[in-house]
Parts: C-alpha cells; sequence; structure tokens
C-alpha cells in the first residue's frame, strides 16, 4: 500500500512562487548588466513605453512605489537622458514624464530583446498548455490577492474576517 501523500501543496506553491521571484528578479538584474540598467528603471522605462506622459504620482501608484522613490528613479534617468519632465500644459506644477528620442531609438528596443531572451529562456521546456494553466492560475491568485486587498471574499461578500 503506498503512504499517504503527505505534500502540503498550498504551502508548495506558495514557496515556489517566492523563490521563483526572488530568482527571477537576481537573474534579471544580471541579464540587464550590460544595458547599464536597473530593474527599477526598466520597469519605469518599460511602462513608459506603453502610457508615456504620466505624472510623477500616477507612475508611482501604477508601479506601486512610494512617490519619493521614483522621484529618485526620474532624476536618475533624466540625468542618463533616458527620460524628460515636460510641464503639463494645463498646469504648469505638474511634470509628466516621457522618453527621450535616445529611448525611443535604441534603449527600449535593446530591452525588449533582452526580456525576450531572457523569458525563452527561463520558459524553456514548458509548453504552450503548461503555460496556459500557469498563467490562468497565478490570474486567479492575483483576483482573489486584489479582492483580499479590496476587502471582499471572492464572492464579492465583505471579507472582515483574517483568514
Amino acid at each position: 500500500m503506498a503512504p499517504p501523500d503527505t505534500t502540503d501543496w498550498e504551502l508548495r506553491v506558495s514557496f515556489l512562487i517566492h523563490d521563483v521571484s526572488r530568482l527571477r528578479r537576481s537573474a534579471f538584474d544580471r541579464c540587464l548588466k550590460p544595458l547599464n540598467i536597473t530593474r527599477s528603471q526598466w520597469w519605469v522605462l518599460a511602462y513608459l513605453s506603453r502610457a508615456e506622459g504620466m505624472t510623477q504620482s500616477q507612475l508611482a501608484e501604477e508601479l506601486d512605489i512610494g512617490k519619493v522613490a521614483i522621484g529618485g528613479l526620474i532624476d536618475r534617468l533624466e540625468r542618463s537622458g533616458l527620460v524628460r519632465r515636460d510641464p503639463d500644459p494645463k498646469d504648469r506644477r505638474i511634470k509628466r514624464i516621457f522618453l527621450s528620442q535616445d529611448s525611443k531609438k535604441g534603449l527600449i528596443r535593446m530591452m525588449r530583446d533582452v526580456t525576450h531572451q531572457f523569458n525563452a529562456h527561463i520558459l524553456a521546456g514548458i509548453n504552450d498548455k503548461q503555460l496556459k494553466v500557469t498563467a490562468t492560475a497565478l490570474d486567479q491568485m492575483k483576483h482573489n490577492l486584489l479582492m483580499y486587498l479590496n476587502g471582499t471574499g471572492s464572492d464579492g461578500q465583505s471579507a472582515d474576517k483574517a483568514p
């Protein structure tokens, strides 16, 4: 008779998500080193490549980082000539963030190439069906976490009780 399955799958999945995320960040930092940008700078540039003209506050909110932290990142990117701050046409107190021409012409393309190569490397050996199942499960976990953080359960009801 086979021994009972003693694997705690909920705990194992939690540890795997954490480990994969941590290892991916470390490996991605190494991958970006030749481009002379940090992972944090990559996130800002990547986001701006899809949604230019945001305010610093909007960008901080979208990237879930503090306003002071995003200010420092933008300062460094601006000094490097990768972004520029332009006054808002309706409110001069507000600065909007845009990619520089240098970023648009070369760096963003190189970032995309490096990212595609990196993803191909870490997804090697995983077929499309497995990726779809994984993405579906992670999407559901993300949805459940957002519901939890918003104070509602997965059924849309109030979730006042801690798990």
